[in-house]
């Protein structure tokens, strides 16, 4: 039973995968130059697509 729930709660719902695709892919089209303007580099993409699509 535990197993059910832990695995209902970690999966990201659909909606947020989507999301978080969509913010992966936008970080992603960004320049060179736009990523050192706001300071991120790659190795951030899917910390702040997390953090985009959870909102």
């Amino acid at each position: 039973m535990m197993g059910f729930f832990t695995e209902m709660f970690a999966r990201p719902r659909p909606q947020e995968h989507l999301r978080y695709r969509a913010a992966l892919a936008l970080l992603h089209s960004m320049s060179n130059a736009d990523r050192a303007d706001i300071g991120i580099k790659p190795a951030d993409f899917p910390r702040i697509a997390r953090a985009m699509s959870i909102r």
